[in-house]
């Protein structure tokens, strides 16, 4: 299938290198606001053999199947509303949008056209989660969750113009890194009910948003939980999922997976992998962001949904926002549905 890439800042290297590795699309046409940008693309990746955009006009006329969109938050409304005009379908970079009314709004504006819509949040497709989700029948009820992102971002990261901001990214830690491994949490807990939060800025960074925030979580089905998420934690380690359920417990970190029962059986699934805890942000595969990618393209195909709607992606949005008003007021704050 044709596609094309609106936005060509430090993500779309990892969508070049998924496209490249992938028999399923290719990619015609590459558009940002900057010239500049474009020509550095398409210097770096000449093999893919795409050209040059000078609007988002010129792609919504085009025959592509579809758009890959990786511009920052703050830029997206009037892009999206363009290519639904067109009935072109998107698959868009986390978040949604800054807010979680801003994200509501996207998604809405895509469903009444009914253009498919997906995001990319990659960590759903790694190979051990599918795994796990077989197992999610005879591990029995979930009781207790630990969620810990202790990653690492040194000061020139956040120098960025508006990186870090609630006008450009909408907010910090949470919706800019996070945001994965609680969306992956989500998929495989069920929905949160209630959380109790701490969030801060730390001495390490110099930025508007939060770089920390550890908070108690309260399940829809009844189990409690912990969440912890950093970009303070030199020199950054792999995130980890672990799920207690009745009748075992399971540790997910990057690409492996640990299966404890309560029986006294043990066994490990999977291989390390880096998942960009460190101070390069870009240090992981593309092969969760091309699975991402040629799902959708089958998802298009055979008029399905893609892996993660935008609708399901607004669940994550949701958790995110009361854990920012429980961090500023102190309290415990319901998740609104």
């Amino acid at each position: 299938m044709k596609v094309a890439l609106i936005g060509l800042g430090m993500v779309s290297r990892t969508f070049g290198d998924a496209i490249r590795n992938s028999d399923a699309v290719e990619l015609s046409y590459v558009y940002a606001r900057s010239a500049e940008s474009r020509a550095r693309f398409l210097a770096d990746w000449p093999d893919l053999g795409a050209v040059e955009a000078t609007s988002v006009a010129e792609i919504a006329a085009s025959d592509v199947d579809f758009v890959l969109l990786t511009t920052p938050p703050n830029a997206r409304v009037g892009i999206v509303e363009e290519l639904v005009a067109a009935g072109k379908p998107i698959l868009m970079e986390k978040p949604v949008e800054r807010t979680l009314e801003g994200a509501i709004k996207l998604v809405e504006t895509c469903e009444a056209a009914n253009v498919p819509l997906g995001i990319m949040l990659q960590h759903r497709a790694r190979p051990v989660v599918d795994d796990l989700r077989k197992l999610l029948p005879e591990l029995g009820a979930l009781r207790m969750a630990e969620v810990n992102v202790p990653w690492w971002r040194p000061q020139a990261y956040y120098d960025e113009p508006g990186r870090g901001s609630y006008a450009r990214d909408g907010g910090g830690v949470m919706i800019s890194q996070a945001i994965h491994t609680m969306d992956l949490m989500l998929s495989l807990t069920g929905p949160v009910s209630e959380v109790t939060a701490m969030t801060a800025t730390s001495d390490f960074h110099d930025m508007e948003s939060e770089d920390f925030v550890c908070a108690g979580m309260r399940f829809e089905n009844g189990a409690v939980g912990q969440l912890f998420a950093t970009t303070s934690s030199f020199p950054g380690k792999g995130e980890t999922i672990t799920l207690h359920f009745a009748a075992g417990s399971v540790h997910l970190e990057a690409g492996l997976l640990e299966i404890n029962w309560q029986d006294g059986r043990s066994e490990t699934v999977g291989q390390a992998a880096s998942s960009g805890a460190g101070a390069d942000p870009m240090a992981f595969t593309s092969d969760w962001h091309r699975f991402v990618i040629e799902d959708f393209a089958e998802a298009v195909t055979h008029s399905r949904a893609p892996l993660v709607p935008g609708r399901v992606a607004l669940e994550v949005h949701r958790l995110i926002t009361a854990l920012e008003a429980s961090g500023k007021s102190g309290t415990t704050v319901q998740v609104k549905r």
